[in-house]
């Protein structure tokens, strides 16, 4: 379980929260504290009181892979292949298991034909998916993702919700503009000036969102 309580950082104030292993989806409108929830959790920021658990240990003793909402800021090295092994160097993990998984990793979601490339060069959905394949690469516990999808067109959309399910992450947090990748989700956190309104699964959340611009369109058009 992932656990928050009594929690306190500048405008985020969360009293109690406990979500169990899945994809949980964070939803809201901007400035609400949506990024600053996903730091909390990935241990990129430390609460001023109270404390986030990762089954029982702290953010920062979990293994965790986090992309970052701006493309340019998931950028360590230059190549795309170095980018896409760093998670196995840093780990010291032998060079020809790194050189196997950086093959079947860039395979796996399509991006073979960019691992010579400089990723300064790249577009920024073919950055964020590099960033992805970094991310999860280790098999991380948990893979916390920040708005990933809104660079991403339809096709890249579709490989990507299936590499997901493929990256074997105990827990999936992430934030998302799609209320209709939301629908998907296990877990639904709806936040609000840094304060989470409603937290469930999708249909209970959504049924308290149905005369707001968060509701799904598909629910509200049905064929």
């Amino acid at each position: 379980m992932i656990t928050f309580a009594a929690v306190r950082y500048r405008a985020i104030a969360i009293d109690t929260l406990t979500f169990s292993p899945g994809v949980t989806s964070v939803i809201g409108p901007n400035g609400s504290g949506k990024t600053t929830f996903l730091k909390l959790c990935a241990g990129i920021t430390e609460p001023e009181q109270g404390s986030v658990l990762v089954d029982g240990k702290s953010p920062r003793l979990t293994d965790i892979g986090y992309v970052n909402e701006f493309p340019d800021r998931n950028i360590l090295f230059p190549l795309v292949k170095d980018e896409l092994a760093s998670p196995l160097r840093f780990s010291h993990t032998p060079c020809r298991e790194t050189d196997r998984a950086v093959a079947e990793c860039a395979e796996r979601l399509g991006i073979s034909h960019l691992l010579d490339r400089r990723m300064q060069d790249l577009s920024g959905g073919e950055k964020i998916i590099v960033a992805f394949a970094a991310a999860c690469i280790s098999r991380p516990r948990v893979l916390i993702l920040d708005e990933c999808d809104s660079h991403l067109d339809a096709r890249r959309c579709t490989r990507f919700e299936k590499a997901l399910c493929d990256a074997g992450a105990t827990y999936v947090i992430r934030c998302t503009q799609q209320m209709e990748t939301a629908t998907q989700s296990d877990h639904l956190l709806y936040f609000e000036q840094g304060r989470v309104l409603h937290a469930g699964m999708p249909a209970e959340v959504f049924s308290r969102l149905c005369d707001t611009s968060f509701y799904p369109l598909s629910w509200r058009c049905p064929e």
